[in-house]
């Protein structure tokens, strides 16, 4: 099929390079603009923007889609589907319409539960049992068109976003080919009203720990919030980035470290703390992270 991709971040790009490995044309891609980046602040092309010119493919990144131009141009590449994937821009009606069957788009979620900006993140931090991929036929509203497949999986219990990303972007990428070869035949199938949840783009204000917090709580907040922004919290005087957890066994005033390996006391029960990271250093195992910095038994992490 002749195709035009719309996608920006790393999530997208296996789903890219499945299109052309399953053959199919792409007549363009799409994606935000190069953002300054870097101690120099030079412009940096966008992961996608990245491998679609080591592809050789044609690259458009306008700020919008909404001009009469934009869209002209869009609908001249006369294309008979759009994929996005994590894009990041409103597509306007005509641009919904322009291709022949119309924009797909591989959203990382059970649809209806959260539709949105950040649905690995939220269904972690809800401590879901269950996520996985929907191709959805767009239209107007907020992820709520119908669903033509689906594919779920099992979150694990001690998984962190970035490693439920990882195993749903090359999920997407295998399903969006799936469904494209069987276009003609599926059926789509409306999304139901009961469940419908918005997974609400990540605020670095949810970021701090909260240690008066049951366990369970904690420990969600840290895995759904690695490795961006990262959950943190204070020890001492110095912000430091938790990125990997578990949950475990042990009491004690909230945010007390309970042992020498960052056992940490919440209002419920306790965590043990897997990875960290201290600002202006790289992440670290826990074992690693204390023999440059031990953290004694008794220590309070702030909450505060």
């Amino acid at each position: 099929m002749r195709v035009v991709f719309m996608g920006t971040p790393d999530f997208s790009v296996p789903v890219l390079d499945a299109l052309v490995e399953a053959g199919h044309e792409i007549a363009a891609v799409y994606c935000r603009p190069p953002r300054p980046a870097g101690r120099g602040k030079k412009d940096r092309p966008t992961p996608v923007h990245a491998r679609s010119e080591a592809l050789g493919l044609e690259v458009r990144h306008p700020v919008s889609l909404k001009s009469p131009e934009e869209q002209t141009a869009f609908a001249d590449l006369n294309a008979d589907v759009a994929v996005v994937v994590a894009y990041g821009l409103l597509l306007p009606q005509p641009i919904l319409d322009a291709p022949t069957h119309g924009c797909l788009n591989i959203h990382a979620s059970l649809l209806p539960r959260w539709r949105g900006a950040a649905p690995i993140h939220r269904a972690i931090m809800a401590g879901d049992a269950q996520t996985g991929i929907c191709i959805m036929q767009m239209e107007a509203g907020l992820d709520t068109g119908p669903v033509l497949l689906r594919q779920a999986t099992d979150i694990e219990p001690q998984e962190t976003t970035a490693q439920l990303h990882d195993r749903l972007a090359p999920m997407g990428a295998r399903l969006i080919v799936e469904a494209l070869n069987r276009l003609p035949d599926l059926t789509p199938e409306p999304q139901p009203e009961d469940g419908v949840t918005y997974a609400s783009k990540i605020d670095k204000a949810e970021a701090r720990v909260d240690w008066t917090r049951p366990a369970i709580e904690v420990d969600r907040l840290i895995r759904g919030l690695s490795p961006f922004p990262g959950a943190w919290t204070e020890i001492g005087d110095s912000r430091v980035k938790l990125l990997a957890s578990k949950l475990a066994e042990g009491q004690g005033a909230p945010g007390e470290v309970l042992n020498d390996t960052l056992r940490v006391a919440c209002g419920e029960g306790a965590i043990d703390l897997l990875r960290l990271q201290r600002a202006g250093k790289g992440a670290q195992d826990m074992e690693t992270f204390l023999r440059g910095w031990p953290v004694a038994a008794g220590t309070r992490l702030s909450s505060e």
